[in-house]
């Protein structure tokens, strides 16, 4: 039976559940029904049921178990694409090994997004808010780019743009910063010590573009901060080592910043720059969650601000909420440098749109911009630059 709303409030968003445990879809299914905004269009117990009944259901989204009998989470999604091309697709897999490594897969080949099941839970409370925190969030995003596309409308969430594909959007540089201390003269930024990159929602995909088109012979280390979980993210360095001609490599603590070697936060525990015995080397903190998340952005880039000061060049890619936005004004005031993705090529203008919109950025750039751009940077500055 169809909902009754309130006059003039959209119709809920149609989810559908994938999964073959009964006891998840009854804990996500319940969750999903308790929400105004949403409707859940089926449960089905595995991928073939998924493949043949979700064209006829038309959900905005659909949220996939990893690992199920008959058809997996990678071949339902093979067939997904073919049947309903555009539609979201969410993974919602374990914290393993075996889930992690699928889950990239799937991300490599099209999946719009993920989300890891309650692992370490005590109580079915404490389960609910995991699903709470951790996938209704994407549920509602994706579900709106979903329908979005369908209608071929543009969609914000909760203030943050979500744009739809479109031609790249060039957005010129602004003018070069004026000296503090000479009023009328203009400086070219300092050549940057070290890149840091901070992302979240669609930074997979986003990192497997811009990494990979890094020279191979980019001097200065690079620091990457991906909202993901323990396990994710070594898997993750994993798979863009393959890739880049840069080393990458999930960070340990203490390890010295090498020029040429790409490191990535681990799940779980925050990167931090920190000076130890005149070496700079990673920190891998312990510390609490910042907007939520353990590693945050925000951590990296003030305390590179504070190490590097001028030397620091961030860039700050696609993703939900402000991450990065606090550890940008630091990096800023410290005389460094920040790019942002552009909202036209971001899955979501929510990381980089809060920078762009601070005023903050040197320039917001397309994704595929990026990668230049640092090179162009890097690059030693040819003399007479300052002007």
């Amino acid at each position: 039976m169809s909902r009754l709303l309130p006059l003039g409030q959209a119709e809920p968003l149609r989810v559908v559940l994938v999964d073959d445990s009964a006891l998840v879809r009854r804990l996500v299914g319940g969750v999903l029904r308790t929400e105004d905004d949403l409707v859940v269009a089926g449960t089905l117990v595995d991928g073939q049921q998924a493949v043949e009944q979700i064209p006829e259901l038309r959900p905005d989204v659909v949220v996939l178990d990893v690992e199920m009998p008959r058809l997996d989470g990678l071949e339902t999604l093979a067939a997904l694409h073919q049947s309903c091309p555009g539609l979201p697709v969410v993974m919602y897999s374990s914290l393993t090994e075996r889930g992690a490594a699928v889950t990239l897969e799937a991300l490599a080949r099209g999946a719009a997004d993920y989300a890891t099941k309650p692992s370490a839970t005590t109580s079915r409370e404490e389960a609910e808010a995991c699903l709470r925190r951790d996938l209704l969030p994407l549920v509602r995003l994706w579900g709106r780019i979903g329908r979005a596309r369908r209608l071929g409308e543009r969609v914000a969430t909760r203030g943050h743009e979500v744009s739809q594909p479109a031609p790249p959007r060039h957005v010129p540089e602004p003018p070069l910063a004026k000296h503090h201390d000479q009023p009328g003269r203009t400086r070219r930024p300092t050549r940057p010590e070290v890149v840091l990159v901070g992302v979240s929602t669609g930074g997979p995909s986003a990192l497997a573009e811009l990494l990979p088109a890094l020279p191979a012979g980019l001097g200065v280390p690079v620091l990457v901060v991906q909202h993901m979980p323990a396990i994710f993210t070594r898997l993750l360095a994993e798979r863009l080592d393959r890739a880049c001609p840069l080393r990458v490599r999930e960070a340990l603590d203490g390890e010295p910043l090498e020029p040429g070697t790409v490191l990535v936060a681990p799940g779980g525990r925050h990167l931090a720059v920190d000076r130890r015995g005149g070496q700079m080397v990673a920190a891998c903190l312990d510390d609490p969650p910042e907007h939520f998340c353990r590693p945050a952005v925000d951590v990296l880039f003030r305390t590179a601000a504070a190490v590097y000061g001028p030397g620091v060049l961030a860039v700050v890619l696609t993703g939900m909420g402000s991450d990065g936005l606090a550890g940008a004004q630091a990096i800023v005031r410290a005389g460094g440098a920040v790019l942002a993705q552009d909202e036209a090529s971001s899955v979501v203008w929510g990381m980089p749109g809060a920078v762009a919109r601070a005023g903050l950025a040197e320039a917001v750039l397309p994704l595929a911009e990026l990668a230049p751009a640092i090179a162009a940077r890097v690059a030693p500055s040819p003399v007479g630059a300052t002007q």
